[in-house]
């Protein structure tokens, strides 16, 4: 069954559509919002997301849209996430940059890569892990993060290029 289909059915209350849809789509959510925070905001973040979308699904317009409609609550919840904490970590040390550290990974390769890509500016990285993670066309990219196609392309530009030096400054060679 197509996920549109799953999106009228829950809208018209059936619960089982609904569960189908979390099924379908709780990983790959929460995969997305771990590789913008840390494992335990990440699953409080996702939780906030199932909520938002629960309450929203009724006033989705477009079904065959639910997908990116998705991962903009998810977006704007991982948002508000890090403006809260920049915030608060702003008001208490007085220095404006936090980095987010992520556990290490049980392979080493992949310790890296996680490191590298959390050292990025969150507006590369997101858009990193959209497009090549997510595997998002750039035009959903650009409806998800509300920027136009051809920001999407130089942030993508400009994230290959900063993961590239990070790579290479851990010792990494292309």
């Amino acid at each position: 069954m197509t996920d549109e289909l799953l999106v009228v059915r829950a809208q018209l209350g059936e619960r089982v559509a609904l569960a189908e849809l979390l099924v379908r789509w709780r990983m790959p959510v929460w995969i997305y919002v771990r590789r913008m925070l840390d494992a335990d905001r990440a699953d409080d973040v996702t939780q906030e997301i199932w909520l938002a979308v629960v309450r929203g699904l009724p006033r989705l317009r477009d079904p065959g849209r639910f997908a990116p409609w998705l991962f903009t609550i998810a977006r704007r919840s991982v948002t508000d996430r890090l403006r809260g904490e920049y915030a608060q970590a702003e008001k208490t040390s007085g220095f404006g940059d936090v980095v987010v550290e992520d556990p290490a990974e049980a392979m080493v390769d992949r310790a890296a890569l996680v490191s590298v890509l959390s050292a990025l500016p969150v507006l590369e990285r997101e858009i990193l892990v959209l497009f090549y993670l997510e595997d998002l066309p750039v035009e959903e990219c650009a409806d998800i993060c509300q920027i136009p196609a051809g920001t999407v392309k130089s942030r993508l530009n400009r994230a290959r290029r900063l993961l590239r030096e990070h790579l290479e400054e851990k010792g990494y060679r292309p």
